[in-house]
């Protein structure tokens, strides 16, 4: 795959995902063990599990998984969901893992990495991703 022009420098892609949490909570109720089998990596469901499955968490999360597959072009088809982890860092943070063939399309794109920002209010869950190529940006700052 011939990385576009445009996206050569450092920021890789981006995406951005909008989901009401009723949408997420209606799925989860129909079918809640196979709907968190299809979505959620082990880990992912391990970590949600002791929160008792919010449903704020759960459609951020979704939302993530979208937000991801956005930022490294290819959406959610040629990636499975449960490939996609949203866990938590340390502090608290948002923190992406790729696995299986999310894994081998950052490689080949020579992604080192994804960066997430989570946020829900109300009605709805929203998250922001951004694939990057290097590990280390040095931002110019205005003294």
């Amino acid at each position: 795959m011939e990385i576009p022009r445009h996206l050569s420098g450092p920021v890789a892609g981006v995406g951005v995902d909008l989901i009401r949490v009723k949408r997420v909570a209606r799925a989860y109720r129909r079918r809640p063990a196979r709907f968190l089998q299809r979505i959620y990596s082990s880990r992912e469901r391990d970590a949600l599990a002791e929160r008792d499955y919010p449903l704020t968490s759960l459609a951020s999360r979704f939302a993530a998984k979208e937000a991801v597959a956005k930022a490294l072009g290819c959406g959610i088809g040629p990636v499975r969901w449960s490939e996609l982890e949203i866990l938590q860092g340390k502090k608290g943070e948002p923190v992406v893992r790729l696995l299986g063939a999310a894994a081998g399309l950052a490689r080949r794109q020579k992604i080192a990495g994804v960066a997430v920002s989570l946020a829900h209010d109300g009605a709805f869950a929203l998250a922001f991703a951004v694939a990057y190529r290097t590990r280390s940006v040095v931002l110019p700052l205005d003294g």
